[in-house]
Parts: structure tokens; C-alpha cells; sequence
């Protein structure tokens, strides 16, 4: 009965770690990545937009990032969206085509980085907690009506933490991967 209860979480917390994923991609190591701005969000006409849906990304070298919007009107608006972001970069808008030179990570930079990747490492496994509590008062509920044994309810505890202890260990391997990726000269 409790199994139910618990496999129907697997899914959220597999989205958690896929969110883990989108964000790290998001964190910028030493060569540029279209990754970095794809899915920043750009006002356009009024309406908030993924760079991606409205300009063609590439890296035309190891160090920048060029995009040409598929509106010409569009220019400022990226350049503007680019800047206001917290990614730290610099635009340079030729009138067709908005380029980003990505300046090399510093020490100092590559640190501050790292730093961020434990604040969304922390986010993630908050995130499972969360989940973790909300399952572990269904399983007690269950139990307080009468749907479930008590040693039922120590199999439910076992089980949720066998999962929760999973999907920690996953998010530590994708943290210290990115960690390592960023920290390599």
C-alpha cells in the first residue's frame, strides 16, 4: 500500500535533479557554451522569451558567443537582457549580431562559482527534504487510519530513505563533477 505512495515521488525528484542539470549548464566553465544564454529571458514586444526561440546561437570560437537574432529589431533587447543578467557579461551589439567575449575565469571568479553551485546543490536537496516530509505524513496518515501496519510504516521509512539517500548521492556526483570542470585551468 505505502509503495504506491512512495514510487509516486520518484518522478518529482528525478525532475529535481533535472533541474540540478539545466541550472549547472547554466554555470559557465572555461570555454563558451551556447548553454550559457539559451534560455535567458528576453523582453520582447512584451513578452518574456527564450533567447533560443528567437535567435540562432553559436561559438564561432573556444572563447565567444554569437547570436543573431531572427528579428533585426530585436538587437537592444538582447543586449539589454544579456547585461541586466547575473552572468556577469559584456555584450557588443554590431548592428547584426550581438557577440559575447567570454573574458578567462579567474581564480577569484572560478571560487565565487563554486559557491554557487553549493547554494543550488543546497536548493536541490531542500527540495528532496521537502518531498521526503510531505511523503512521510501521507505514510502516517496511512497508518493512523488503519491502512497500514506499524511495521509497515518502518518498511515505508527504510524505503523513502534508501530513495532520498539515492538521489543525494546524485546530486553530490553532478556537483562535484561540475565543481571539478570549473576548478580545471
Amino acid at each position: 500500500m505505502y509503495e504506491k505512495t512512495i514510487n509516486s515521488v520518484k518522478p518529482k525528484m528525478q525532475e529535481i535533479v533535472n533541474k540540478l542539470v539545466t541550472e549547472f549548464k547554466n554555470i559557465r566553465t572555461g570555454k563558451a557554451s551556447t548553454s550559457l544564454v539559451e534560455n535567458l529571458q528576453v523582453s520582447y514586444y512584451g513578452t518574456q522569451t527564450p533567447l533560443k526561440q528567437m535567435a540562432s546561437l553559436t561559438t564561432p570560437d573556444s572563447n565567444s558567443i554569437l547570436i543573431t537574432p531572427f528579428d533585426q529589431n530585436s538587437l537592444g533587447d538582447i543586449e539589454i537582457a544579456i547585461r541586466n543578467s547575473s552572468l556577469g557579461l559584456n555584450p557588443v551589439n554590431d548592428g547584426k549580431n550581438v557577440r559575447i567575449v567570454l573574458p578567462p575565469l579567474t581564480e577569484e571568479r572560478r571560487n565565487e562559482m563554486v559557491k554557487m553551485l553549493g547554494e543550488i546543490d543546497e536548493d536541490a536537496r531542500i527540495a528532496l527534504r521537502n518531498i521526503r516530509q510531505d511523503v512521510w505524513n501521507d505514510i502516517k496518515k496511512l497508518e493512523k487510519d488503519g491502512q497500514i501496519t506499524e511495521d509497515d510504516r518502518y518498511d515505508a521509512e527504510s524505503d523513502l530513505n534508501k530513495m532520498i539517500e539515492e538521489f543525494n548521492k546524485k546530486i553530490k556526483n553532478l556537483t562535484d563533477e561540475k565543481e571539478e570542470e570549473l576548478m580545471k585551468v
